[in-house]
């Protein structure tokens, strides 16, 4: 074949010998949600019959549970072949981004990370996977095992001496952590008096919000003009209302605060518990323990720092970590080893805040985590550490080329395993804020988010690139990252309007605040269209 006439398909990619931004168009289907494809008398799987001999012993089982239990009519539930089924979620899997499809450096302080696909494949395992709560204990001691090693992980990582792996999201875990600070005032007769919280603006904002379920008055603590939690202000804060400090190090800004032993301190200097909210300990495992930094309570986001799935915001596992002191306040049941090397679950303990979450927590979850860190071993946890700093660092360094991102607070300082960042120079030029720029950025394939509110950092940005990404990747961000900065000042209507190359544009966010306008579940959405008078016209519509 003649050279000359062939083409070289992969040319577009490349420009001076370096990679452009790939092409991009993501799906897009006119998909109906799944009560709408329901057709009377489709199956995707054919049950088998109820032996008769099995149907005599088990007689009906449905009268066996009080009669206030007994659904009326049988569930309304979609009828469709094995086929529709599978397209339907497929085509719906298509329209989404995530961390198994795109550079998802630009999650922030939710930490997405890769979930190595060995540790699904055990946790999918029919040994793990049809497992169930209520078994005896002597037919689940592998999992016992596995939790409890996981237990030891955990007290090693942060130096504690008990954990819970009962709660099942990062925020369950502060609020057992917060039960548990108050539990131990209420036995020592000072819950009356200690009625505050400490905390400070750049921590994870469940911190304030569990203190505030709990009865708590929260002091929040704002930077000093470096980005550093104001110690004269957290001094002058406590006295012998304070029940506890809750502080998150570092911080949302990326910011480690070195003087932490001091906030500690102050704490304990007036009878109040020190809680560290390590629910993203990707760039310190190995390298500081909350232990001795000297607090008492801790907790880790197993689905952050140890790489299991989000899980939809849950069920995930939020792990606690406490003192010698504590450990008769963490929540029960907890798992015991015997001298004979056996596990029970031990439930009761008169001073323990109970039960957060049904039975031990969530089980697959904790597999998986457990897998990780016997995958990666003590040196491997270290390196993780030390590679999400590094490609955090690396990141900043190639952001800050561009021409209005700025990085707020400790000018010249590295940063830990994340930056929030500000657009407001490039909003103050173009007009266009950080909210149209992560929408323009899910046109390149991408995934970007702002910051929680308030927005204490102006036109904010918070990426975090962890231990799972190239270096090629980095680029790859940054570049789209730089090539939206330019978009902006050529047309910042183009940004405003954005995303094209999406499945959804953007939506009326006014509605959100009218519950008039919107259902959280299908069978709500028809009520209301009923109430209004409009016609609902499939067949599972006409079963509710």
């Amino acid at each position: 074949m003649n050279p000359v006439n062939m083409e070289n398909i992969s040319a577009h990619r490349f420009t001076d010998g370096k990679p452009n931004l790939r092409r991009y168009q993501q799906a897009r289907w006119d998909e109906p949600v799944i009560f709408e494809l329901s057709q009377p008398g489709e199956r995707a799987l054919l049950t088998p019959e109820l032996e008769p001999a099995i149907e005599a012993a088990a007689h009906d089982v449905l009268f066996t549970l009080p009669p206030g239990m007994r659904r009326k009519l049988a569930p309304a539930l979609p009828e469709l072949s094995q086929n529709r089924v599978l397209r339907h979620y497929l085509r719906l899997s298509q329209e989404t981004l995530g961390a198994d499809f795109n550079v998802d450096v630009g999650q922030g302080t939710c930490t997405m990370k890769y979930n190595p696909k060995v540790n699904e494949h055990l946790a999918r395992d029919a040994r793990m996977s049809e497992l169930h709560p209520l078994q005896d204990e002597s037919t689940v001691q592998g999992i016992l095992h596995v939790m409890h090693e996981m237990e030891g992980v955990l007290k090693e990582v942060s130096g504690m001496d008990a954990v819970s792996l009962q709660p099942r999201s990062g925020s369950q875990a502060i609020y057992a952590n917060l039960a548990m600070i108050r539990a131990w005032f209420e036995a020592r007769g000072e819950a009356g008096e200690r009625d505050e919280i400490i905390t400070t603006i750049f921590s994870h904002p469940s911190d304030a919000a569990c203190a505030k379920v709990l009865g708590y008055k929260v002091i929040t603590l704002y930077p000093d003009a470096e980005g550093y939690p104001d110690l004269a202000a957290m001094q002058a804060a406590v006295g012998p209302r304070t029940a506890a400090l809750i502080i998150t190090n570092p911080e949302d800004t990326g910011i480690f605060n070195a003087k932490i032993r001091e906030f500690v301190a102050a704490a304990h200097g007036v009878g109040a518990l020190a809680c560290y909210d390590q629910a993203n300990a990707n760039g310190l495992l190995g390298i500081t323990r909350a232990r001795e930094a000297g607090f008492d309570l801790s907790h880790f986001n197993l689905h952050k720092t140890f790489s299991t799935p989000h899980a939809c915001g849950g069920p995930a596992v939020g792990a606690c970590a406490v003192t010698a002191a504590l450990a008769p306040f963490l929540p029960r049941p907890v798992i015991v080893k015997e001298p004979d090397g056996r596990y029970r679950i031990e439930q009761g303990g008169e001073r323990s805040i109970g039960k957060v979450a049904a039975f031990m927590g969530t089980a697959s979850i904790v597999l998986r985590a457990y897998a990780w860190v016997m995958n990666l071993g003590a040196a491997g946890l270290r390196e993780v550490a030390e590679i999400a700093v590094l490609n955090n660092n690396y990141m900043m360094a190639q952001l800050l080329k561009i021409r209005g991102l700025s990085a707020p607070y400790a000018p010249g300082k590295r940063r830990i395993e994340q930056v929030r960042y500000s657009w407001a120079e490039l909003c103050a030029e173009t007009g266009v804020h950080s909210g149209d720029i992560g929408l323009r950025a899910a046109d390149y394939g991408v995934h970007y988010w702002t910051s929680h509110h308030p927005y204490v950092v102006p036109e904010p940005a918070t990426i975090e690139p962890t231990e799972s990404y190239s270096r090629a990747d980095l680029d790859e961000f940054a570049q789209i990252m730089s090539r939206v900065a330019d978009e902006a000042r050529a047309d910042p209507e183009m940004l405003r309007s954005a995303p094209h190359n999406c499945p959804t544009r953007r939506i009326d966010e006014s509605c959100l605040d009218d519950p008039k306008r919107w259902a959280i579940t299908w069978r709500g959405w028809q009520r209301k269209l009923a109430e209004h008078g409009v016609a609902t016209p499939t067949a599972m519509d006409r079963a509710f």
